[in-house]
């Protein structure tokens, strides 16, 4: 039978202090994984981790910007020295600063945005290649979004990096495949989170997204944890370079 076991493993989870990252890393706690919480600040992650240790878990906490290389540095290096080892690396954090149309962007959005949603996740699968391919395997996975596929109104700047996320994971996918390194994504639809708050909290706004929809309702952010559990077990061990929506049938 297909394993989802995670027991031993090292798992790394970027934005994980609310919403979908919140519920990867705590998911992933639950199957076994010692997991390393990182985001901006490290306040919002005491929370999730003092939850994952009430329920047996292991978590550590480790403040980390996405946009900043050296920070991602010592997030790696803080790694090295605790652990050894990377098993499992979810590239979860994003930003979305600008809802507007695309043509009012300037450069500070624009490099904020880049900064966090693309370079980040790159220098985080860079760093952690070389502590997976010391293990002889690792599993990657990044999330990314439905927008990546049908850009959304007013979210020009975000979709665009959501689509090239699509393809780094693809082309980590390929280069990484003979170190026994699975890249997949994850392609989030509408779901529960602070950065979809202002569609959630505006009903005209909320009823014409949902009506769009096929299952008609938006998703919880544990709806999304389930598919990166199954990337990240030896349940997909014959699956890399997959991008997998979650979507409600959005974009069947």
């Amino acid at each position: 039978m297909p394993s989802f076991g995670l027991k031993g493993r090292i798992a790394l989870v970027t934005g994980a202090s609310r919403g979908i990252g919140r519920a990867i890393a705590e998911t992933l706690a639950n199957s076994g994984a010692e997991v390393v919480l990182v985001s901006r600040k490290i306040a919002g992650l005491e929370t999730v981790s003092e939850k994952i240790r009430h329920n047996d878990g292991k978590a550590v906490c480790f403040a980390c910007h996405m946009g900043k290389l050296a920070e991602i540095e010592k997030l790696y290096d803080y790694i090295q020295k605790k652990y050894g080892r990377l098993d499992i690396l979810v590239n979860n954090a994003a930003t979305n600063p600008h809802f507007g149309d695309i043509f009012t962007v300037d450069e500070g959005i624009w490099n904020k945005t880049l900064d966090v949603n693309l370079k980040g996740p790159f220098f985080m699968i860079q760093k952690a290649i070389a502590l997976m391919q010391a293990a002889g395997q690792g599993a990657i996975v990044n999330i990314s979004s439905v927008n990546g596929i049908r850009p959304a109104p007013m979210q020009g700047v975000y979709s665009i990096t959501k689509g090239a996320l699509i393809t780094m994971t693809r082309t980590f996918a390929k280069e990484l495949a003979s170190s026994n390194i699975r890249v997949n994504a994850v392609l989030p639809g509408f779901t529960d989170t602070k950065f979809t708050s202002v569609l959630m909290e505006n009903k005209q706004i909320y009823d014409m997204v949902v009506n769009q929809i096929p299952l008609k309702r938006h998703a919880d952010p544990d709806e999304i944890s389930g598919a990166v559990l199954y990337l990240v077990s030896d349940a997909a061990s014959y699956t890399t370079g997959a991008c997998l929506a979650c979507d409600g049938g959005i974009l069947a």
